[in-house]
């Protein structure tokens, strides 16, 4: 985990994100938190980590999404060499 993402601050917003307990207080939540454009690139890197998952071309991914070559890269590395935080989340939700 990377020390310097670990603060108290972090923790609180993360206990906020626990504390949610449907999609319609995630979308009031999120959208007093965030601004439009910054919840749709938190989505779109999350459709684009799906779609690197199922195997689509890069191509098929940026036609698809929207998201430039150097945003598929990011989440590829992050999907081949991170914490596999998308791993676990796409296990939990295709249960």
């Amino acid at each position: 985990m990377n020390k310097k993402l670990h603060t108290e601050a972090v923790d609180t917003l993360f206990d906020a994100i626990l504390s949610l307990e449907s999609k319609e207080e995630c979308y009031t939540f999120f959208e007093d938190l965030a601004t439009v454009n910054e919840i749709l690139s938190l989505s779109q890197r999350f459709e684009v980590a799906g779609m690197l998952k199922d195997h689509k071309t890069y191509l098929e991914i940026a036609q698809k999404t929207g998201a430039s070559t150097a945003t598929i890269s990011r989440v590829n590395r992050s999907l081949n060499y991170g914490n596999d935080g998308y791993e676990l989340v796409f296990e939990r939700i295709n249960k």
